[in-house]
């Protein structure tokens, strides 16, 4: 990838390792739907100026069937079954199935695109990722229930899912116009729900959850949406959700530092795969003569 690519990377492998705390910390005391709630109004209230300045926000509205699409499969449903489902799981282990996200975008990938190849040393970089992954949590789940599970399942699959929307029928539309659009969508979605029970709310939250609701709106949602835009134009969909290997890491190390989660002897070799398997996953074959370089 390209430096600009490997800074996007970095940044979004912070940012967006930091939410597994934050969703645990928050839904102590704040409801799924109302935390998603709050999460996607609070974003788009700092986003819809910046769009409105540049004048994006009719054009991202032109895709509209694109639009709604994105904003269902990778902000209102796994946001909720994600809220809901940590609190029952830590999260170490969240991050640790989030980590199947790259392994499901690329079969999508393959599947909706034949130009897209699943080499052997991409897949052999995934698999290491995915492996460094498993080592880093020591292989210790949550015993947290099936329905859990389900739902950590079904947000690996909107994730892996949400940037190929993007990178094929919204690549076009201006990405700060997109990001405002598919957060205001989504909390006119939840607002029926989550709106009436606020009041009640503020009388009870307490600072912690409100100071993790706040994180989450502002450097998680609002920035990371912008930057995760970049991302994706900068290395494609398929190879953007690599960051999905880091993410644990960071996951972990909070884990530990804030809600004394414990980190295993294994961390080293599994921050050593981590990013061998990142390096491999993102790794752009050379184009012999007369054949165009694809990518995962």
């Amino acid at each position: 990838m390209s430096r600009r690519g490997w800074v996007l990377f970095a940044a979004m492998c912070v940012i967006w390792g930091v939410p597994y705390l934050l969703i645990k910390v928050a839904v102590r005391e704040i409801g799924p739907a109302e935390l998603v709630f709050l999460r996607t109004g609070l974003g788009a209230l700092l986003l819809l100026p910046v769009a409105l300045a540049r004048k994006e926000i009719r054009a991202s509205l032109r895709p509209w069937l694109p639009l709604l699409a994105y904003t269902v499969i990778e902000v209102a449903l796994p946001w909720l079954l994600l809220s809901d489902a940590e609190r029952h799981v830590d999260s170490a282990f969240t991050g640790l199935v989030i980590a199947g996200v790259p392994l499901v975008a690329a079969v999508l990938a393959r599947a909706t695109n034949r130009d897209e190849h699943l080499t052997p040393s991409r897949v052999g970089g995934l698999l290491a990722g995915f492996a460094g992954v498993a080592l880093l949590l020591g292989f210790q789940v949550g015993a947290g229930g099936v329905f859990p599970m389900v739902e950590l399942i079904g947000v690996v699959v909107c994730y892996a899912t949400g940037p190929l929307i993007v990178e094929r029928w919204l690549g076009d539309a201006p990405p700060y116009g997109v990001a405002a659009m598919s957060l205001a969508i989504g909390a006119l979605m939840f607002a029926p729900v989550a709106a009436p029970d606020l009041p009640d709310l503020a009388r009870t939250v307490t600072l912690g959850p409100v100071l993790a609701v706040l994180a989450l709106a502002v450097a998680c949602t609002a920035l990371a949406f912008v930057l995760f835009f970049a991302l994706i134009a900068e290395v494609g969909g398929v190879r953007a959700t690599v960051i999905t290997f880091v993410n644990p890491a960071v996951a972990v190390v909070l884990g530990a530092a804030v809600l004394g989660e414990e980190i295993t002897p294994l961390t080293g070799v599994a921050f050593a795969l981590i990013l061998a398997g990142s390096i491999l996953a993102t790794h752009r074959e050379t184009a012999k003569a007369g054949v165009r370089s694809t990518s995962a």
